[in-house]
């Protein structure tokens, strides 16, 4: 089985780091030797192809360290899908919070003196890899869907800058955005966020900046098999099934550490990096979680959820059975992945006040 550029384009997050890993040989593992007898057993049907195409992809990799990082980043470049003609871009440069350098963002369906829904996006890719630049062409397709505006965050990656820098960058993104919202075309009063995997604990950890700062209100927090508990696959174990394809705990901890700045799941983990360690959930913006049930995340998104829930924050929660991390874009026409895009497009359609389809 091959992948084409148009298989490695619409990757997104863990599955692009796989694919890198395989393409190059010097990227970054997140699978190898901590997969069950037979990884596919606990795949649904449907997407055992795909998840095959994975872990033959996945076969021999040489693991997570500093120095790869440079080269799947470039890596990564190369395979950028070329944008839609009819959904205009434009990429710009806000002011940055305090004490901190300006954000690059990308602009995407944006039109001076209409009223229109708002996203703001933040990108997966582990907190050390992926790019805003990579993102346009699904969030073209996606704002084109919903008729609404997207601006997606060039965050600083880790290891180079921790947590308390990328979470700055997002915010700057999201205040210029909710400012900039007469010039962007936006209604202020319907801006959402949308995150896949780290940008999913990347979007999470902007709710809570919203609420604690109280200048920019939300409509919803969409939160795409997010990653929120340093503990797992850390402190915590899941059964081996679980993460077997795609993102594993070994690339967990390298994330986690590169991110925090220390091992994650222990005691001196700074609960200001981490969602799932935020003590007080009341007041956030509602919430809309989907994660494979053989994610890594699912139990730690099951967790949020019910957290949320029980500090009255309204959440809605999906769990495909038998899903990859990442097996929407890897599979996107199975009844799975229909099934998943739907449910978070229909979230934020009713967030927007549009009718659900």
């Amino acid at each position: 089985m091959g992948f084409s550029r148009r298989d490695f384009g619409r990757m997104g997050g863990a599955a692009l780091l796989s694919a890198l890993a395989a393409r190059g040989g010097t990227a970054l593992a997140a699978g190898a030797g901590r997969a069950s007898a037979d990884p596919l057993a606990h795949v649904a049907p449907e997407l055992r192809a795909s998840a095959q195409q994975v872990l033959a992809m996945m076969a021999s990799m040489p693991g997570f360290n500093d120095a790869t990082i440079v080269e799947a980043r470039k890596g990564g470049a190369a395979f950028v899908q070329p944008p839609l003609a009819d959904v205009p871009v434009m990429e710009r440069k806000v002011p940055g919070s305090r004490g901190q350098p300006d954000v690059a963002v990308q602009v995407i369906n944006a039109r001076a003196g209409g009223s229109r829904p708002g996203i703001l996006h933040t990108h997966g890719g582990g907190y050390i890899l992926g790019t805003a630049k990579g993102e346009v062409r699904p969030l073209q397709e996606l704002a084109r869907t919903l008729d609404c505006v997207i601006v997606s965050v060039e965050y600083r990656l880790a290891p180079e800058t921790r947590f308390t820098g990328s979470v700055e960058d997002n915010y700057a993104g999201l205040l210029w955005m909710y400012r900039s919202a007469a010039e962007l075309g936006v209604d202020p009063k319907r801006i959402a966020l949308l995150g896949e995997s780290a940008g999913g604990g990347h979007a999470a950890l902007l709710a809570i900046a919203a609420r604690d700062r109280g200048e920019v209100p939300l409509v919803l927090q969409a939160l795409i098999y997010p990653m929120l508990d340093d503990r797992t696959g850390s402190t915590r174990q899941t059964p081996p099934f679980i993460g077997s394809v795609g993102w594993d705990a070994k690339a967990n901890r390298y994330g986690w550490k590169s991110f925090l700045g220390v091992e994650p799941g222990g005691a001196d983990v700074p609960a200001a990096g981490v969602p799932a360690r935020v003590e007080k959930l009341e007041g956030l913006a509602p919430a809309f979680i989907a994660v494979g049930g053989i994610d890594l995340f699912v139990s730690e998104d099951i967790e949020y959820a019910r957290r949320l829930t029980e500090a009255g924050v309204p959440a809605e929660l999906l769990v495909v059975p038998g899903a990859y991390h990442g097996f929407d874009r890897m599979a996107a026409d199975t009844p799975q992945a229909r099934q998943f895009t739907g449910a978070k497009l229909n979230a934020l359609r009713r967030a927007f006040g549009q009718p659900a389809v």
